[in-house]
């Protein structure tokens, strides 16, 4: 079992920037691909973005050249650098682990002038 605590949300003004923080409680989470979601208000959650063990990433086509997703294994942490933020970014974000399934509470981000 892990938990998975996330953190860095908060209220921005279009065209700026936040960094979440997802804080695993294991160390082998480095082995482990790790998830960013999020879920708008009556919108389903989608994955945001992806990124591997070794490093290699993937997101969704609407956050492409805007967001950043990074780890830091010997924190047991990973990021979800947010740049040019949109009204249509805001929601509710969550990280997640496919392999040990779990989810963080959460954190809200919200965009708006």
């Amino acid at each position: 079992q892990v938990q998975l605590v996330e953190s860095g949300g908060g209220l921005v003004q279009p065209g700026g920037s936040l960094r979440l923080s997802c804080a695993a409680s294991r160390s082998d989470f480095r082995l482990h691909a790790m998830n960013w979601y999020r879920q708008a208000p009556g919108k389903q959650r989608e994955l945001v973005a992806v990124i591997t063990s070794g490093g290699i990433t993937n997101y969704v086509d609407s956050v492409k050249g805007r967001f950043t997703i990074s780890r830091d294994n010997a924190k047991n942490t990973v990021y979800l650098q947010m740049n040019s933020l949109k009204p249509e970014d805001t929601a509710v974000y969550y990280c997640y682990s496919d392999f040990f399934g779990a989810w963080g509470q959460g954190t809200q981000v919200t965009v708006s002038s």
